[in-house]
């Protein structure tokens, strides 16, 4: 595929890669160590909260980055770039080293989740391929872990292939809805590559399809006993299609199969309240019903708090694609220049704007949890600085370094979250399961108080730094603006 081509990547990485290659050749120096940081800027979907995905994507993908003789080739056509900088090219391999967060983390603005260490043309050329693999999955991973808590961590399907951004925005969408939250796929490549369960009822064409509504039920029923999910509302859901469900599945009861009922229309309250109605006094409480239809969280929460008796949700084109939120406000910036000697030069970008200031030097985070392992704080603080120690009070401040700060006494743990991923290009361990990262965003999200996590004006969660980290971003901003 494409992307796997190391020209999956901005242009202007390819030009300025130029330029510090011909001036490596010139001075004849070896190039410097970089370190770059990749983090956001804001919550999606006006949340309290997101998860970071595509860490496995990006770990492959930097092992594979390489120009083919085609790449080369158009490159050449270009005329842009020296025949030179075009051998460098054709022998590329990515050999720094990358530190990150794990997978299925809730993560929050400001905070380094990747950290790349390498020499500068190499951290350039990676920076659209590794935003890429990052900001997307991790749009598709927060919204599925909102769908998910809104439906109070009921069972949620992931429809989404039709609707996703292409082939790849499909089967990068059906990983990240797997790790936020969603119980399997109606992408049956993605359950093949991933190993994500795969799910699916029937769609009206199989109805329509036949002599009759409760033909049809009869057919399907017959093929799949023991999982049948009727579709019924292609005619009328309460005078042809819910009768006509329980005329069939009673008999497959009777056999000892069992069967469930889906909505894909009309009032989903009203609906769902009358068909459980029909299903109870027939007997069948057995019956589960599954509703779609352009759900998203909020509709979820409001079917929930309004009592809906829904069993399963199934959401497509507003989890797929982020629904109202284009996209995760990722970016990734130079945090240090090496100095020559094996150190950093802390590096640090101002802006009019203050939120875009960033924060300088090579950092760690740490996630401070109260006795009671619930999540008090994340701090950063300079990579190779003092561990924050439990019984010890702290004064930590606010990530734009101003007045604002606040004390506290670490009762419970402080854990390091940034841990070392590549080494030298090479991946330091294997990569957990899906399933093993599910389990991690749902640990992390039962860590964190339910203000972090209400739909509604959630609460703001405390990203803050050391007095080091403040003392030295103080001392850039006055070196540089005065």
């Amino acid at each position: 595929m494409e992307h796997t081509s190391a020209l999956f990547t901005d242009f202007y990485s390819l030009t300025m890669a130029h330029g510090y290659w011909k001036r490596q050749i010139s001075s004849q120096t070896v190039p410097p160590r970089m370190a770059f940081e990749m983090f956001f800027r804001k919550q999606p979907f006006s949340g309290g909260f997101s998860i970071f995905a595509g860490l496995e994507t990006l770990l492959e993908r930097l092992q594979i980055f390489r120009f083919s003789a085609d790449d080369i080739y158009y490159l050449r056509e270009l005329r842009l770039f020296d025949e030179g900088f075009l051998a460098y090219l054709a022998g590329f391999r990515f050999k720094g080293s990358a530190w990150a967060m794990d997978e299925g983390s809730v993560v929050f603005p400001q905070e380094p989740l990747v950290r790349i260490e390498g020499d500068m043309i190499e951290c350039q050329l990676i920076e659209g391929m590794l935003l890429n693999a990052i900001n997307f999955q991790s749009l598709i991973a927060t919204k599925t872990a909102r769908v998910w808590l809104a439906s109070g961590k009921g069972s949620v399907m992931e429809f989404g292939l039709r609707r996703a951004q292409g082939p790849d925005g499909a089967m990068s969408a059906s990983r990240a809805a797997y790790i936020g939250g969603a119980r399997g796929t109606s992408n049956t490549l993605a359950g093949k590559k991933y190993a994500i369960p795969v799910l699916g009822t029937m769609a009206h064409s199989w109805i329509m399809a036949h002599e009759s509504e409760e033909a049809a039920f009869e057919a399907y029923a017959e093929l799949y006993p023991d999982k049948t999910v009727f579709l019924i509302d292609t005619y009328d859901t309460l005078k042809s299609g819910a009768p006509h469900a329980i005329k069939v599945g009673k008999k497959l009861v009777e056999k000892g199969g069992n069967f469930g009922v889906r909505l894909d229309s009309g009032d989903i309250h009203y609906l769902s309240v009358e068909v459980r109605k029909m299903l109870d006094e027939a007997g069948l409480t057995g019956a589960t019903i599954t509703v779609s239809n352009d759900l998203d969280e909020i509709i979820i929460h409001a079917l929930k708090e309004a009592g809906a008796p829904v069993n399963t949700w199934g959401v497509g084109t507003r989890m797929v694609t982020g629904g109202e939120e284009a996209a995760f406000t990722g970016v990734y910036k130079l945090a240090a220049r090496g100095d020559g000697r094996g150190g950093f030069i802390p590096a640090i970008k101002f802006s009019d704007n203050p939120e875009k200031t960033t924060t300088p030097g090579v950092k760690q985070v740490w996630r401070i949890k109260d006795v009671n392992g619930m999540a008090v704080a994340d701090v950063l603080g300079l990579d190779g600085e003092d561990a924050i120690e439990p019984g010890r009070c702290y004064t930590f401040w606010h990530t734009a370094a101003d007045y604002r700060h606040f004390h506290y006494t670490v009762d419970g743990c402080a854990e390091p979250l940034l841990k070392p991923r590549l080494d030298k290009g090479v991946q330091i361990a294997g990569n957990p399961s899906l399933a093993a990262i599910r389990s991690h965003v749902e640990r992390g999200l039962d860590s964190f108080d339910a203000s972090y996590k209400r739909f509604l004006n959630p609460h703001i969660y405390k990203v803050s730094m050391t007095e080091k980290v403040r003392a030295l971003k103080l001392e850039l901003i006055q070196q540089y603006l005065g």
